[in-house]
């Protein structure tokens, strides 16, 4: 097959450009793959997740009796701890499920650490 001579450099001038859309598209244009997208979507409905239920976690806390003491003994507890200790008492444990949520717990903790918490 005989091709046009000048139709080299315009092959070449579409791979180069089709590379340098893909550099620019993938760093600076928001593209993503698949997988890095499926990544995103699983964080944000994990995020989503914590956020809904730590003010639940908070209000179970603050129902027991004695929330002052236990107030208390968060506070003592150190800050990497705090979440621990949440986990530990239960209050993270969400009805109908087995085991507790670290992030929970942890933002738990955070909301009742917060000074700005009404302590009720």
């Amino acid at each position: 097959m005989n091709m046009p001579t000048n139709t080299k450099p315009w092959i070449q001038g579409a791979v180069v450009g089709a590379i340098a859309l893909a550099i620019v598209g993938f760093s600076w244009g928001g593209w993503v793959t698949g997988g890095g997208a499926d990544k995103r979507s699983a964080a944000a409905a994990h995020d989503a997740v914590v956020i809904a239920l730590a003010p639940i976690c908070v209000e179970r806390f603050k129902a027991q009796g004695d929330v002052g003491a236990k107030l208390g003994e968060l506070s003592k507890a150190s800050s990497w701890d705090r979440g621990g200790f949440i986990e530990r008492s239960g209050f993270a444990t969400m009805p109908g499920s087995k085991t507790s949520d670290s992030d929970v717990a942890r933002a738990c903790a955070e909301i009742l650490s917060n000074p700005a918490t009404p302590k009720t």
